[in-house]
């Protein structure tokens, strides 16, 4: 058999399962109504066969990062697995006439940044963590965080290295995280590409895997060490979902742009 055969996963076609979170009446259904028949243009979905996300409850979706228009493409995923999508969002995009209503109706969750550097940073990061956090617990809802926080900059676009935020919003709220990985959109829209390729359907292919056990971590300070310790497990986790999408495997080590005198935010 050879290295190919070893990390592919047969894909499945899933039929859209038809949820209440889903079907009922308001913006999202209206906003579906709109994108769905559109985005079917450009893309069909295949998903790994055990892909599923909690039918009820707060959860962290945790995918990785090949596009800009990434959104789309795991929004719509999320959605034929029954569950609304939701993202977050800078606090400051709430004061935006018009967005901030769009940004509300469909339940995106407000991240404040309240500090600059040092100690104060990481205090800042918490208190927004926190507030995320409870806001998905007291809605049942779940969000989408890329922990790339960028596009990855490998070369052959593997997941690079992970930075703390679904790790820290997870362990803030108790909340499972669950890794995910997507091949295919990148031939919809290039990694910092400006034009959609539009002609011709592309496979968007979906794995999502099962929640991390955190339980570990249960009763101990949420410190650096926890959440690096954490984000580590779930990018290694994301790298072995990509691996069955792609057939491949993947380097042994992670890509860390600051080895590669690469920006961590933006384009390069």
């Amino acid at each position: 058999m050879n290295e190919r055969a070893q990390h592919e996963v047969e894909l499945v076609r899933f039929k859209r399962r038809r949820t209440p979170e889903t079907t009922k009446f308001g913006p999202f259904r209206i906003i579906a109504a709109i994108v769905l028949p559109l985005w079917q243009f450009a893309a069909k979905y295949r998903f790994a066969p055990n892909s599923k996300l909690p039918a009820q409850g707060p959860f962290v979706l945790a995918p990785n990062h090949l596009s800009e228009i990434d959104p789309i493409a795991m929004a719509v995923a999320v959605f034929k697995l029954g569950r609304l999508p939701r993202f977050m969002a800078k606090a400051s995009l709430f004061k935006v006439p018009f967005l901030k209503w769009i940004l509300k109706i469909t339940g995106q969750i407000p991240v404040y940044r309240e500090a600059n550097s040092g100690d104060a940073n990481a205090a800042g990061a918490r208190h927004s963590a926190m507030q995320a956090a409870s806001h998905l617990i007291a809605t049942s809802g779940g969000v989408i965080v890329y922990p790339e926080g960028t596009l990855t900059r490998d070369p052959d676009m593997w997941p690079m290295r992970g930075k703390s935020g679904a790790a820290r919003l997870a362990l803030e709220g108790n909340i499972p995280l669950i890794p995910a990985a997507q091949w295919g959109v990148q031939e919809i829209m290039p990694r910092y590409g400006k034009k959609l390729n539009l002609f011709g359907r592309k496979t968007v292919r979906v794995a999502i895997g099962e929640p991390l056990d955190l339980s570990e971590y249960q009763g101990r300070p949420i410190n650096n060490a926890v959440i690096g310790e954490v984000t580590d497990k779930l990018m290694a986790e994301i790298t072995a979902l990509l691996e069955t999408l792609r057939g491949e495997e993947a380097p042994t080590k992670r890509w860390d742009p600051r080895e590669h005198e690469q920006s961590e935010t933006g384009r390069f």
